[in-house]
């Protein structure tokens, strides 16, 4: 384990005038040894997940991790995979929307009563701002000096955990066109009534991409979109849902996958933007379950993990997509390295909000992983 949680330093009195005092120079020496590693999140993992797994079972054998997502089953293929590998560890995954996990956590924070371990959202800003408060453990797992540099803290506060793109998709026998669509055919008048989207102003990574739409083709493209009798609905797995169910010809603003054959066509054209991000994923600081966090960490990180991917994508640099794909950060309409900048400044994210809702209306619906309250999990 290469740094310590605020709990057991506290708990173990480190550092404490009475630790310094029975042992002199050496205590003083460790102590800063440990401040320095939290610092810099000390090595590389060296255990093998084996020994983290047995570690994590001495510690107590628990685990809660909130991860970012729109339905409560969305996880339920990872916690399957994470409970046939580790079957006595006693794995808790709760699923809501990013943004109002982020302000749960604080508001868990903020009152003492913090329940997850691990915590795994898009809302990248929180990472950056928790890191400077302290809140994150600076903790480097095996693999992360294969992740993409962009996709990981220097210091080792988060790492992304997956890669995700998110476009628009449509059914490719619908269209019967042999030219793949663009965004400039959603405002075609032969797609009225047959597009679903996901609201823009409900999610960050839709409201990117639809300010990247507006960016490249103009408000006279928003208002044309606009007219075209959009089916609008919360979560980003709602467009998705469309086109496979036969409901709509075209989904905007939710996640896909370009591998292999399928009815259905995820656009990443050349020459039209779409967008893409690492998903963060960090130990908090006041983890009760620290080593079982890191198992998960490390977990997440393998290559096995990661060669398994939905959509063909991993944030490691050692692993070679199929062959029909590029690492995403080699796309350069991906915008890989836009989200982040797009995402910390919320002022600005604020007015992309109100402004596309004016064109596509307030958002309705309640929230498609329900109303889950203060405290998911505990």
């Amino acid at each position: 384990m290469s740094s310590f949680s605020r709990r057991h330093v506290l708990a173990t009195g480190a550092g404490t005038a009475v630790g310094i005092g029975a042992f002199g120079a050496s205590a003083g020496t460790a102590a800063a040894s440990s401040a320095k590693s939290r610092r810099t999140g000390g090595r590389e993992e060296t255990r093998t997940l084996d020994e983290l797994y047995r570690a994590a079972l001495a510690e107590g054998g628990k685990l809660v991790v909130y991860a970012g997502g729109d339905t409560p089953t969305q996880q339920d293929g990872t916690k399957a995979a994470f409970r046939d590998r580790f079957p006595e560890i006693d794995l808790t995954l709760i699923v809501d929307y990013s943004k109002y996990h982020d302000v749960r956590v604080d508001n868990q924070l903020a009152t003492d009563t913090l329940v997850p371990d691990v915590v795994q959202f898009q809302t990248l800003h929180d990472f950056d701002r928790w890191k400077q408060q302290g809140r994150l453990l600076h903790y480097k797992p095996a693999g992360f000096s294969k992740v993409y540099d962009a996709f990981k803290d220097p210091q080792g506060a988060w790492v992304a955990t997956g890669a995700i793109a998110f476009s628009f998709m449509y059914d490719t026998a619908a269209v019967g066109s042999k030219t793949p669509l663009t965004p400039l055919d959603l405002v075609d008048a032969k797609w009225k009534g047959k597009i679903a989207s996901s609201y823009p102003h409900d999610d960050d990574a839709v409201l990117y991409l639809y300010a990247l739409y507006a960016r490249t083709y103009g408000w006279d493209w928003v208002a044309g979109f606009a007219a075209q009798g959009v089916q609008f609905g919360r979560g980003s797995n709602s467009p998705g849902d469309a086109v496979f169910g036969g409901q709509k010809t075209i989904g905007v603003g939710t996640a896909g996958s370009a591998v292999g054959s399928s009815p259905v066509t995820f656009a990443i054209e050349a020459g039209h933007p779409f967008m893409a991000w690492g998903q963060r994923t960090a130990i908090l600081e006041e983890a009760k379950n620290s080593t079982a966090a890191k198992l998960f960490l490390n977990w997440q990180l393998s290559t096995e993990m990661q060669n398994g991917s939905f959509n063909g994508w991993s944030v490691r640099t050692d692993v070679t997509p199929p062959a029909s794909l590029k690492p995403i950060w080699k796309y350069a309409d991906a915008n890989v390295d836009g989200f982040p900048r797009f995402m910390a400044d919320r002022a600005a994210v604020e007015r992309w909000k109100q402004t596309f809702a004016l064109y596509f209306g307030e958002v309705k619906g309640d929230p498609t992983p329900g109303w889950l309250g203060l405290h998911p999990g505990a």
